[in-house]
C-alpha cells in the first residue's frame, strides 16, 4: 500500500469510555484483512511519562520492548495485535514540550518566537507521521486522551485538524461518545453526543464515525437522530454496547461493519469478510469453560481496578487457555496477618504476589508467601514479589531475622536484595531502573523452562534492586533454586522451590508479554498447577 492510512479516535462526554479498546478493536479488524497496523497513544498530561505516577493517579504503568513507560492502554494494543510496541507509540504532553525546548535552546528555531502554533502542533504532527513513514505501516490509529473540550487536550485536537486537511482522504477521524440512559424518564439521551460533535466540529473536526458508547441497544431511530444532527451517514454510526468481555468488542464491530466504513472512506478496496478463527476459538473457549480456577493476587493496590491490569488480564488468559473461568480474589497486602493468613487464603487454588515499590503492605507479602510456601499451594511471585519470596525464605529458612531489601531497610545486615552497582549513585527516578527487554537463560527441568520449552527467553523489567549474588550459595544450600539468569550480567531473573508442586518467582514482568493469540507461557503453567491443586 502506498500511502500510510492515519486513524485518528477521540472522546467526548464523559472520559474512560473505552478508546483505547475501540482503538484496539479496528486494528485487530483491518490487521485481520492483512494490513500492517500499530495503535499509538497521546497523552495531555505534562509528565514525561507515567513512570513516576502511582497507581492511584494512573492505573497501571505499562512497559515497551524498548524500555518506555507508557499508558495502560498500550497494554491493550499489545494484546489485541498480538505486536510489540516502542516508545514511539506513546507520546505526553511532556515529552513534546521537553523536545521543542531542548531544540529551542540548541536554536533551531533560528531566533523565532516559539509558539504552541506552529512549533508545539508541528512536533505533534512529526510524531504521529513518524511512526507511519518509518516503520511502513499501512494503518497507524492515533487515540488522543483525555475529552474534547479539555484545555489540555486542544494542541492534539489542533494537530489533527492540520493533518486532516494535510492528509486529504488519507486521514478520518473516530469520535467516541457515551448516550446516558435516563431510568426515570426510561429513555436515552442523545444530546450530550451532540453537543460533543459540535464541539469537535467548532474545532475545526468532522468526524467520519461515529462509535456511541451505550448500556442496552439504541433503535433504529435512535441512530439516525446521531447520524442527521451530526453530519455523519447513517452507516458510520456505531454502538459500543456492554459486553461479558472486551475482546468480544472487535466482533461486534465487526458485525457492524466498521471496518468495512472506514476501508471505504480511505479509498480501500474491502475484499471478504475475515474469518477471525483464532479470535473466535478464543472467545469459544471462554464460552465453553464450566469450571473455575480460584487465583488469589496479593498487592496493595488491589482497590483499583487498573493498577493490576496487565496480570488479571493475563491470568484470566491463562484460565481460558486451561479452559477454566478465572475466579480472582484480590487481597490488600496490609490487611493480611499471621492470624489471618489461613482464613483468607486457604481456600484459593493459587497466590499471586504482586510487583509494586516501597516498604507499605510488604509484611503482608512475607506472610502470604510463608503460608503458601508451607502449606505448599502454587504461588508466582513477579518482580518485587519475587524478592519477597526471596527475603521470606531467608527470614524464616536460612534464620537471617532482620534479612531485607535495601529499598525497605537501608542498612539491613543481609542485604539479599539490593542497588546494582551502577546504580548506586543515580538520583534521576527516570533513569535508576532496569527497563525494557532482557534476555534470560533458563536450565533445563526446571519449572520455567517447562513452562517456556526453551532455555533462551527475552522478558520485559521494571526494577531497581535485584538478587544478591553473595547469598547464592547459602541460599542454593538450603533448597532455593535459581533457575533464570541473565546471560549477560549474571543477574538472577527466575527462583524457584522445586521440592514444592509449583512455587517460582520472576524478577522480570511476564504480563507485558501476554496476549491474546499467545498467552504467556509461564502464567499458563501457573494456572495449570493451581487447577491441578484444587
Amino acid at each position: 500500500m502506498a500511502d500510510t492510512k492515519y486513524i485518528f479516535v477521540t472522546g467526548g462526554v464523559v472520559s474512560s469510555l473505552g478508546k483505547g479498546i475501540i482503538s484496539a478493536s479496528l486494528g485487530k479488524l483491518l490487521q485481520a484483512r492483512g494490513y500492517k497496523v500499530t495503535i499509538q497513544k497521546f497523552d495531555p498530561y505534562i509528565n514525561i511519562d507515567p513512570g513516576t505516577l502511582n497507581p492511584y493517579e494512573h492505573g497501571e504503568c505499562y512497559v515497551t520492548v524498548d524500555g518506555r513507560e507508557t499508558d495502560l492502554d498500550l497494554g491493550h494494543y499489545e494484546r489485541f495485535l498480538n505486536a510489540q510496541t516502542t516508545r514511539a507509540n506513546n507520546i505526553t504532553t511532556g515529552r513534546i514540550y521537553q523536545t521543542v525546548i531542548d531544540k529551542e535552546r540548541r536554536g533551531d528555531y533560528l531566533g523565532k518566537t516559539v509558539q504552541v502554533i506552529p512549533h508545539i502542533t508541528d512536533e505533534i504532527k512529526r510524531n504521529i507521521k513518524l511512526l507511519g513513514t518509518k516503520n511502513h505501516f499501512d494503518f497507524v490509529i492515533t487515540e488522543i486522551g483525555g475529552t474534547v473540550g479539555d484545555i489540555e487536550s486542544l494542541p492534539f485536537i489542533e494537530s489533527v485538524r492540520q493533518l486532516k486537511w494535510e492528509l486529504g482522504k488519507n486521514c478520518l477521524c473516530v469520535h467516541l461518545t457515551y448516550v446516558p440512559y435516563i431510568a426515570a424518564a426510561k429513555e436515552f439521551k442523545t444530546k450530550p453526543t451532540q453537543h460533543s460533535v459540535k464541539q469537535l466540529q467548532e474545532l475545526g473536526i468532522q468526524p467520519d464515525v461515529l462509535v456511541l458508547r451505550t448500556e442496552k441497544w439504541l433503535n433504529h431511530d435512535i441512530i439516525r437522530k446521531v447520524a442527521l444532527f451530526c453530519n455523519v451517514a447513517g452507516g458510520s454510526v456505531m454502538q459500543s454496547v456492554d459486553v461479558p468481555t472486551i475482546y468480544e468488542v472487535p466482533l461486534l464491530l465487526q458485525k457492524q461493519e466498521m471496518d468495512v466504513r472506514v476501508l471505504e472512506k480511505v479509498g480501500l478496496e474491502i475484499g471478504p469478510t475475515p474469518e477471525m478463527k483464532q479470535w473466535k476459538d478464543f472467545l469459544n473457549r471462554k464460552t465453553n469453560a464450566k469450571e473455575t480456577v480460584k487465583i488469589g493476587l496479593i498487592g496493595k493496590y488491589v482497590e483499583l481496578q487498573d493498577a493490576y491490569k496487565s496480570i488479571d488480564e493475563s491470568l484470566l488468559l491463562a484460565a481460558i487457555y486451561n479452559d477454566r473461568l478465572l475466579d480472582l480474589h484480590l487481597f490488600h497486602s496490609e490487611k493480611i496477618n499471621d492470624n489471618n493468613a489461613a482464613e483468607l487464603l486457604s481456600d484459593m487454588d493459587g497466590l499471586v504476589i504482586a510487583p509494586g515499590f516501597g516498604n507499605r503492605g510488604i509484611e503482608g507479602k512475607f506472610v502470604a508467601i510463608k503460608y503458601a510456601r508451607e502449606n505448599d499451594k502454587p504461588c508466582l511471585g513477579i518482580c518485587l514479589g519475587m524478592q519477597c519470596m526471596v527475603i521470606e525464605f531467608a527470614r524464616n529458612v536460612l534464620g537471617f531475622e532482620e534479612a531485607n531489601s535495601t529499598e525497605m531497610a537501608r542498612n539491613t545486615p543481609y542485604k539479599v536484595i539490593d542497588l546494582m552497582e551502577e546504580q548506586k549513585n543515580i538520583t534521576n527516578m527516570g533513569g535508576t531502573m532496569r527497563l525494557g527487554a532482557y534476555e534470560c537463560v533458563l536450565q533445563k527441568d526446571s519449572k520455567a523452562w517447562q513452562a517456556y520449552g526453551k532455555e533462551l527467553i527475552q522478558e520485559r523489567h521494571r526494577h531497581r534492586f535485584e538478587f544478591n549474588n553473595e547469598y547464592r550459595t547459602q541460599f542454593e544450600d538450603a533448597g532455593m533454586r535459581f533457575t533464570g539468569e541473565n546471560p549477560d550480567t549474571g543477574l538472577i531473573e527466575v527462583a524457584e522451590l522445586p521440592d514444592l508442586k509449583w512455587f517460582v518467582g520472576v524478577q522480570y514482568h511476564p504480563e507485558y508479554n501476554s496476549t491474546v493469540i499467545n498467552p504467556n507461557p509461564l502464567f499458563v503453567s501457573f494456572v495449570k498447577a493451581a487447577i491441578e491443586n484444587k
